[in-house]
């Protein structure tokens, strides 16, 4: 079939593969134009351009399809479908109605709990046990449209944004490959998404990442994992006279009851509103991870308390 793929980050990179490797012919990569970024403030390409270039494919990067110009040269493309994942940028109805099969998004919840910008982030930060990953054909709505192949992740109880968008980032490529193969077969079936249980996953908000240790463990320990690796939750500690803020990517629950944010005995156990959490994986600022191990002997002295 001839595709246009639309994506952005490193997500999207293993589905725009898997599309290229099952011998479909890709006409053209939409994706964000590249930003400056580094201590030079260089212009970078995102992943899926890089990787788009790598494979001789077009590549385009408007600003908005919106106007005319751009809507017209995207269906001069002729294509069947478009493949949307982690675009960035909305798709206006002329753009929707373009390709012959319309375009499929593949979307990291399960639908339609958490539509939006965030759903990797906030199932784990609302302490989902389960998540999912789907096939959506698009319409007008935020991520409104009718679902088709879907798969069901478990969220373990220690279990990290990072970790489960690198496992959601290999199933989503071959849950897509799969898609386009039933959609050439004629049998892509879609259902349209339930009435009940819709939640939006909003962006995060940079005031989310500071820590609450007022909040209970499980609380404080659901945002530790959902913000790991980034932006990363955290706090600040006091040492040697300076507060210093910390990140706080990995944690487990403990036990402990005093006032909030109470250091508990020798390691980086800290009270919360019930209960305690032990972290074993920070970042201080302007340090790499380290374990707590290794983030005790550095810090000597602990004050009493975090500041929060």
């Amino acid at each position: 079939m001839r595709v246009v793929f639309m994506g952005t980050p490193e997500f999207s990179v293993p589905t725009l593969t898997e599309i290229v490797s099952s011998g479909h012919e890709v006409v053209a990569v939409y994706t964000r134009a590249p930003k400056p970024a580094g201590r030079g403030q260089a212009e970078r390409k995102s992943p899926v351009h890089e990787a788009a270039e790598g494979f001789g494919i077009p590549v385009f990067t408007p600003k908005s399809l919106k106007g005319e110009a751009e809507q017209a040269q995207f269906a001069a493309l002729d294509a069947d479908v478009a493949v949307v994942v982690a675009y960035g940028l909305l798709l206006p109805k002329p753009v929707l109605e373009a390709p012959a099969e319309g375009c499929l998004n593949l979307h990291g919840s399960l639908l339609p709990r958490w539509r939006g910008a965030a759903p990797i982030q906030r199932a784990i930060m609302a302490g989902d046990r389960e998540t999912g990953i789907v096939v959506m054909r698009m319409d007008e709505g935020l991520d409104t449209g009718p679902m088709g192949p879907t798969e069901i992740i478990p969220i373990g109880p220690e279990m990290t944004a990072g970790e489960l968008h690198d496992q959601m980032m290999r199933l989503g490529a071959d849950l897509m490959g799969r898609a386009l193969a039933a959609l050439e077969r004629g049998s892509l079936d879609f259902t349209a998404q339930p009435e009940a249980g819709v939640t939006y996953a909003q962006k995060i908000d940079k005031a989310e990442a500071r820590l609450d240790f007022s909040q209970p463990a499980a609380a404080v320990h659901n945002i530790i994992r959902g913000l790991s690796p980034f932006p990363g939750a955290w706090f600040a500690l006091e040492l040697a006279g300076k507060p210093v803020r910390v990140k706080a990517l990995r944690s487990t629950l403990a036990e402990g009851d005093a006032a909030p944010g109470t250091l508990l005995g020798p390691d980086l156990t800290i009270a919360c509103g019930a209960g305690a959490i032990r972290l074993t994986l920070v970042q201080r600022e302007g340090k790499g991870a380290m374990d707590a191990a290794t983030f005790l002997r550095g810090a000597g002295t602990l004050p009493a308390t975090v500041l929060g």
